[in-house]
């Protein structure tokens, strides 16, 4: 199974783009996807940005990983 993961493009030179993910920030390709702009949300997964996304569509996404997160934490302290 592969995870595609919601961050946001903050900077982009040539075909590489800055991008933060929940504080932390990777150089990703835009080779897929060259018509991304700063300030896009996209989905990146190897490296690579996949698609463009809504910013609605990348919240739920993160607020999805956190409700994970916090569901491991109680499974993994009740043990």
């Amino acid at each position: 199974m592969c995870l595609a993961l919601p961050g946001i493009i903050l900077e982009i030179v040539d075909s590489r783009a800055t991008v933060e993910f929940g504080g932390v920030s990777r150089s990703i390709a835009l080779d897929l996807v060259p018509e991304a702009q700063v300030g896009d949300f996209i989905l990146a997964h190897a490296g690579f940005a996949l698609q463009i996304i809504d910013p609605v569509e990348a919240k739920e996404i993160v607020s999805l990983f956190d409700e994970m997160e916090k569901h491991d934490r109680l499974e993994t302290d009740g043990q």
